[in-house]
């Protein structure tokens, strides 16, 4: 897990960030954006309307929850590092994941998206200066510093693609 400094992140988060076996952002970027790529890409599409059971996600629906959690992170993230004191809201993952139409599109689509949501979070994250991955702000009510949040995208994939593993494929 990052050493991050207590009180600059939600409690909730850390079980996220312990998913994150990285130093920095830039050593997490490195790490994982390749790979997080190539696991999505193996997912045949026979199995991306799949549930595990009723009432859950299916596949589709659960990449696209993680491509608007990324957007929603690094949006945050970019306000913070520029210095917006505006408390940020939180967002109800479900009411998206329903509002979402995933299932409507195609997996080409979602993957094609995915992959462009993440090229784009990483070119940002590489770009904080080290001032700015310190700048904390507020999301959801707690203080959340540019550095957490950056490592949270990669902790929230992580997380969902260990569920992918465990109860999916």
């Amino acid at each position: 897990m990052p050493n991050l400094t207590p009180g600059t992140y939600p409690a909730f988060i850390t079980g996220y960030l312990g998913f994150v076996n990285a130093d920095t952002v830039q050593e997490a970027v490195e790490k994982y954006s390749a790979g997080i790529a190539d696991f999505f890409k193996s997912i045949p599409d026979n199995k991306v309307s799949y549930r595990y059971a009723e009432g859950k996600w299916n596949i589709k629906e659960m990449l696209q929850h993680i491509i608007d959690a990324e957007r929603i992170f690094a949006y945050r993230a970019l306000r913070i590092a520029r210095h917006d004191k505006t408390p940020l809201a939180g967002f109800d993952e479900n009411s998206y994941a329903e509002y979402a139409n995933a299932d409507a599109r195609t997996w080409e689509d979602l993957l094609q998206e995915f992959e462009a949501v993440r090229n784009s979070t990483d070119l940002l994250l590489q770009s904080f200066t080290e001032d700015q991955l310190r700048q904390t702000g507020t999301t959801n009510g707690e203080p959340n510093s540019v550095e957490a949040l950056s490592f949270l995208v990669f902790g929230h994939i992580l997380h969902h693609i260990n569920i992918l593993k465990e109860r999916y494929l």
